[in-house]
């Protein structure tokens, strides 16, 4: 690489420009760097002096070019013998670098200093660095071979005579300037060598090339800083890392000796109301769907509602039932593959219906339920690389899903291949679709009836969840869970035939299926469904739906209320007094009693009742925990509880007054589902029972819950087999109690008190805090602002 530079070394460049060059070929040689990269690097860095490399006599060059065979006359233009890529420039290879590096190291070693960096050399003197060598090609080549020591070329020793005069006065002269400190650095009294003696220092193995190699020099603060930094060890021995950690944990987790502690006595397994006996239930949900449809074939069933509000169709009893058997009788009947049945019963199946389709959606839940199969109600993938469709698809995987039901309309906006099919979402096994629009659909015979008939042990339908990882699990319902859970609610909320249920939540999955999918058609309820793009353009519009239809019970959540508070200003014809229960979904929410509070002081002068608002406590495993009783029910009067914010880190409960700002209000949930069995257990370790004044985990043994996490056998057993046990290791019942996830403890009047979810559990130290305060909190600052805006 020596000819690249030639026409540019009678050039004075400055210092920068010749150590950006040097730095330039070193990464070239070292393969750091292409060669097409360094020629356009280079050019770069020489725009400015091309004017001046034109401008050189050639004599010049040529008296200052360091020979060699390949050369010829400097007016001749040179020929560069091409050098393999994979292979260093033998002047790289130099024993002056050797030696030099030797002189180095045994410098070094003396002062016990670490290696030098790789692309910085320490041995080069701070004057060396800072000294302009004369105008000369070979000059600008050993300036960069001083600074760094992979830069000593091999170049006959001869031609390194130009060097010397100017390199030989910078020795001397950082000699002499640097006498004191040689001198302080050698304690024996030993004194630093004369200028005239800094020669001799040198003539070891290095003289014979005339090369000074000033090992006893001192460093730029730079490099000073970069040595220091590499006499620290990257990272602890194995023994002393995991000793450090250890001791630094067990001090940070040394209990404080005043920390409140739970005094109350141990506290005992709640049980709920017992089912109602006399009552003619239905002997499963499918036995009401099929009496509704054909002895009541004209009531509606639910109503579908557009974006603007208006009513765009209302499915029947008798339709729901008719489209149900048709979607059945396809299923089992008309898919094959291979001359075979696709399907056979216990099969699962993707539901993908949009928000705004409740009716497609229920047709295609009971069409699965009288075929026998598991329905697996999904969101409908937005691309083919989300990364929440990624966690669903490997839900659909594990379950085996092979089918997906849709409509025509949801279909056409799915992303497509090239051959126009759906494409294949990531991370989702092959699916075959369906298009369950009528058109789509066999009538059976006359003669042909459903398999399913009464509710058994077998999976009703999965529920998906994701957790707070982003995983996503398949909680599964059977059939006598299906009806057991319809069957608690209906007795807990009071429902009867005929009455009109306002829903705004999803109907897929949580409350907005268990109200208005399934107990609803068990009681032969009408639901009018309040899509959520509606939602958006008019907060307002499930008060209006319930002004006009009259509806008994309503199903929210606490941003709707918010949200509604917002939009009623000038709305004066509207009426809540029908109303019986406004069920709260997210009542277990701390935020959630501000909104409603908020909403019974502006709607209690249009009709609201103040015991008509019913929060309630519910989790994917075990379905509906808690809901407060409507008045006409009897329940008890609901309360509030203060509790102190650092007692609750401590996970134990002290009563304070709402004057502080360091409290938690919290509204009870109401009373435990019929029928069901709950305890309070310690959040980690051994499920044992917690004390009256103590946080736990809350646990239910009921028939209403669900009863596994599809395919993962580990995490079912740890939670849908929990045994709680007492103080003295005994159990406490002889089945099994399935954990909610919730954080709370029983009240008076054996009331529900939720503080916290698990997922939202924060641990610092041995004080826990929980996501759910922190919203709370800043709800508590500025309440209207912050949930309007959706933070």
């Amino acid at each position: 690489m020596a000819d690249r530079g030639c026409a540019l070394e009678a050039v004075p460049l400055p210092a920068e420009v010749r150590e950006s060059l040097a730095e330039l070929e070193l990464e070239l040689s070292e393969g750091d760097i292409t060669q097409k990269g360094y020629e356009k690097k280079r050019a770069k860095l020489l725009a400015r002096y091309i004017p001046l490399i034109q401008g050189v006599d050639p004599s010049l060059q040529a008296e200052n070019r360091i020979p060699g065979p390949s050369q010829t006359t400097a007016a001749a233009p040179k020929q560069q013998k091409p050098r393999p890529t994979n292979s260093r420039d033998e002047r790289f290879r130099s024993d002056v670098h050797t030696e030099a590096v030797q002189a180095a190291l045994a410098k070094y070693k003396e002062r016990k200093m670490p290696m030098p960096s790789k692309r910085r050399s320490v041995l080069v003197h701070s004057s060396v660095e800072t000294y302009t060598p004369p105008d000369t090609s070979s000059a600008s080549e050993d300036e960069g071979s001083l600074r760094r020591p992979g830069r000593l070329t091999s170049t006959p020793l001869q031609s390194h005579s130009n060097v010397e005069p100017w390199l030989d006065r910078v020795i001397q002269g950082s000699s002499t300037s640097s006498s004191a400190s040689s001198t302080s650095s050698h304690p024996g009294g030993r004194p630093a060598a004369a200028p005239g003696a800094s020669a001799a220092t040198l003539t070891g193995p290095v003289a014979h090339a005339h090369i000074g190699v000033p090992v006893n020099s001192r460093v730029s603060s730079k490099i000073q800083q970069l040595l220091n930094t590499l006499k620290r060890p990257k990272r602890p021995p194995l023994k002393e890392f995991f000793v450090d950690d250890f001791e630094e944990l067990l001090e940070v987790q040394q209990p404080d000796p005043n920390q409140p502690k739970p005094e109350g006595s141990q506290t005992a397994v709640l049980k709920g109301e017992p089912l109602a006996v006399g009552t003619a239930w239905p002997p499963s949900l499918l036995a009401a769907l099929q009496r509704w449809g054909t002895t009541q074939p004209k009531a509606p069933c639910l109503t579908a509602l557009d974006t603007a509000g208006k009513a765009i169709y209302t499915l029947t009893y008798g339709k729901l039932w008719s489209r149900s058997l048709k979607l059945a009788y396809t299923l089992l009947n008309k898919l094959t593959s291979k001359n075979e049945p696709l399907l056979k019963p216990g099969d699962r199946v993707a539901l993908v219906f949009p928000n705004s389709d409740p009716v497609m959606f229920m047709v295609g839940f009971y069409g699965c339920l009288l075929a026998e199969l598991v329905p697996v109600p999904i969101e409908v993938p937005l691309t083919r690389k989300d990364a929440g469709s990624q966690q669903v698809g490997f839900l659909l995987g594990s379950c085996g899903v092979a089918l997906a039901l849709t409509t025509d309309a949801c279909q056409k906006g799915l992303p497509k291949a090239q051959t126009g099919e759906v494409a294949a979402f990531k991370g989702w096994p092959p699916l075959a679709w369906l298009v369950i629009d009528g058109k789509h659909l066999t009538k059976p015979p006359k003669d042909w009836h459903p398999p399913a008939r009464d509710a058994g042990a077998g999976t009703a339908y999965i529920e998906y969840k994701t957790s707070k990882e982003g995983s996503t699990v398949g909680v599964t319902v059977s059939h006598a869970s299906l009806l057991a859970q319809c069957r608690a609610l209906t007795q807990a909320c009071g429902y009867s035939e005929a009455e009109t249920l306002t829903n705004v939540l999803d109907f897929k999955r949580d409350a907005g299926l268990w109200h208005g999918v399934l107990t609803s058609v068990m009681n032969r309820m009408h639901v009018v469904s309040i899509p959520y793009a509606l939602m958006k353009v008019n907060p307002l519009s499930w008060i209006q739906k319930v002004c006009s239809y009259k509806a008994r019970a309503a199903l929210v959540k606490s941003r709707d209320m918010h949200w509604s508070l917002l939009a009623q200003r000038g709305q004066r014809d509207v009426s809540l007094s029908s109303l019986r229960m406004l069920i709260v979904a997210d009542g277990a929410n701390p935020w959630s009693i501000s909104s409603c509070d908020a909403f019974l002081n502006v709607f209690q002068s249009r009709g609201l009742r103040p015991e008509v608002i019913c929060p309630c406590a519910s989790s994917p495993e075990a379905l509906t925990v808690a809901i407060r009783r409507p008045p006409d029910l009897g329940g008890p009067p609901p309360r509030k509880a203060v509790l102190s914010m650092s007692g609750l880190s401590f996970g134990v409960i002290r009563v304070d007054t709402e004057e502080k700002l360091s409290v938690l209000t919290v509204q009870d949930v109401g009373q435990v589902l019929p029928g069901a069995d709950v305890c309070v257990v310690k959040v980690e370790g051994t499920p044992y029972l917690c004390k009256t004044d103590e946080v736990g985990e809350i646990c239910v043994n009921s028939s209403a819950t669900g009863t596994a996490y599809y395919g993962l056998l580990g995490i079912t057993k740890s939670v849908f087999e929990t045994v709680p046990v007492t103080a003295g290791g005994a159990p406490v019942s002889d089945r099994p109690f399935t954990r909610t996830g919730l954080l709370g403890f029983i009240g008076p009047d054996n009331l529900v008190f939720v503080v916290g979810k698990l997922d939202g559990l924060m641990v610092v130290g041995v004080r826990r805090h929980n996501a759910d305060d922190i919203v709370a909190t800043a709800l508590a600052v500025e309440p209207m602002k912050f949930v309007y805006r959706g933070r």
